[in-house]
């Protein structure tokens, strides 16, 4: 047998469409250095350039710390609120054919086409005190517009596709084959759910909560038409924000501003940990 015939063949490299991992690879840090973590850094480096008892009277004042309470509080429940309606959504998305799907799946989507400003002042003439839903709200003593409680409809409003768009690719995936077999074993509808269904999606709703919640926390266009903008009662973090940018306070503005950054990216790494954890733990099982 000749030598050369003996020898293993070398294996062919396997064929790549785009560049290889170093060029790729570097050019995901150029690209995400540009845009991201440069503009972000310079939040930080502005903030530095305070001393610490200025930072302090910027981020703390009765007026901010009100505004936090009242952005933090309205987002988080506007992202509870599309958990569960915006999993509902998805659900007959998936689950269910009926005549104008295709139409009402392309809603889901219009928060993220519409402008924000636009949307703000659309629920506020709708929810005002002679609004289409408004004068009916205010009969039984609900007043939405310029109040807390549109600040929490407008946020409702901007993060239900983040939701929605998370959990439809997790149910389309979903196998049936095993809901079928926890019906035929006697499981009841409910059961089915909770032992079944719900541990599948419920990564995906983390992650939804996660990113409504955190875009809701930025959100000014949508809620500063229908927030009314009262001292300690309606005015959010992203106000002062913007105020300070208009007294060329630059640095009392990255003062807030990174302090909504670290609570974002705080929401964000806890989610993470929550979704590892639980992968774990369904893998174990």
């Amino acid at each position: 047998m000749p030598l050369a015939s003996a020898l293993p063949k070398p294996q062919a490299a396997p064929f790549r469409v785009i560049p290889g991992f170093g060029l790729s690879l570097g050019f995901t840090i150029f690209y995400l250095c540009l845009i991201v973590l440069i503009p972000l850094s310079a939040v930080f480096l502005k903030t530095f350039t305070m001393t610490w008892d200025a930072f302090w009277f910027a981020v703390s004042s009765p007026r901010v710390v009100a505004s936090y309470k009242l952005s933090f509080g309205a987002s988080f429940i506007a992202a509870c609120i599309n958990v569960v309606f915006g999993g509902i959504v998805a659900w007959v998305l998936v689950r269910y054919k009926f005549p104008g799907k295709r139409f009402i799946d392309a809603l889901v989507d219009l928060p993220f086409a519409l402008p924000t400003a636009v949307a703000g002042i659309t629920l506020t003439a709708l929810y005002s005190s002679n609004g289409w839903i408004g004068r009916y709200l205010e009969t039984v003593g609900l007043k939405v517009a310029f109040t807390p409680v549109g600040i929490v409809v407008a946020l409702t409003f901007i993060g239900l596709p983040f939701v929605v768009r998370t959990v439809q690719p997790v149910l389309e995936e979903a196998e049936r084959e095993l809901e079928e077999a926890a019906a035929s074993l006697g499981a009841s509808s409910l059961q089915i759910f909770a032992r079944v269904v719900f541990p599948t999606i419920m990564p995906a709703l983390l992650t939804g909560f996660a990113l409504a919640f955190a875009r809701a926390t930025g959100e000014y266009g949508s809620v500063i038409f229908i927030a009314g903008n009262m001292p300690m009662i309606s005015e959010i973090t992203p106000l002062f924000i913007i105020t300070k940018l208009e007294q060329y306070d630059y640095a009392g503005a990255t003062a807030i501003a990174a302090v909504l950054l670290l609570a974002s990216f705080l929401m964000l790494l806890a989610i993470n940990l929550l979704q590892a954890w639980t992968r774990n733990r369904a893998g174990k099982k």
